[in-house]
């Protein structure tokens, strides 16, 4: 996925889903984990954000165990990306995301419901173009960016290659984070999504029950 259509997935749309597709983008999470986010995991002034728990892939159910050992991490933020979930998140509590039912969404039943139908609307479909088309664009731009490897790494929940990325603990340097995530950005145009109008609370539930599951 490039820029381009991922600038074209946030300006398309609205609501959860846009917030969807922004923090896909702007942090490289896994659907699974993207879907059981919580306003708690947000730290740091909403700078950072917890990663701790996932969707099981079949069932509206959130488990505390991840992919790898390295999924559980911290993933810091660009201010406008912070600023922005800082609003989408304003007056809630509990998940980020969630069904009418206020039950974690199926990300099978998301892909099906809002992105492969969005693409297509857009002319972008094609094969691979899934969810985690936008883990495969974070990676490519932290790249191109020439992000710290240790960081990269460390945000892509990927274990060290080398010798001297075992060793390292910059991970540990929140400031060093910080600056770094701000340094890099995202690569996409955040201007709709942070000049949009604010979503109303019907509008959100309107949203929620189109992609209630069964």
């Amino acid at each position: 996925m490039k820029a381009s259509a991922v600038s074209a997935l946030v300006a398309g749309s609205t609501g959860q889903e846009q917030a969807l597709y922004i923090l896909l983008a702007a942090t490289g999470m896994r659907i699974s984990e993207a879907l059981a986010l919580e306003t708690r995991h947000f730290v740091n002034e909403g700078r950072t954000i917890r990663v701790e728990q996932q969707v099981k892939k079949d069932s509206p159910k959130i488990v505390s165990y991840l992919k790898t050992n390295a999924s559980k991490r911290e993933i810091d933020l660009p201010t406008d990306v912070a600023a922005f979930f800082q609003r989408f998140a304003d007056k809630k509590s509990g998940l980020l995301f969630s069904t009418g039912k206020n039950t974690p969404h199926l990300y099978g039943s998301l892909e099906d419901r809002w992105l492969t139908p969005k693409l297509k609307q857009l002319g972008l479909d094609e094969k691979g173009m899934g969810f985690h088309a936008f883990k495969r664009f974070r990676k490519t731009w932290l790249r191109g960016q020439r992000c710290l490897e240790d960081l990269n790494n460390f945000w892509m929940a990927h274990k060290p290659k080398t010798m001297s990325e075992l060793y390292s603990h910059l991970h540990e340097e929140l400031q060093v984070r910080l600056d770094q995530a701000e340094r890099v950005g995202h690569g996409f145009n955040l201007i709709v999504a942070l000049n949009a109008p604010e979503i109303s609370e019907q509008a959100v539930n309107q949203i929620a029950a189109q992609t209630e599951e069964k």
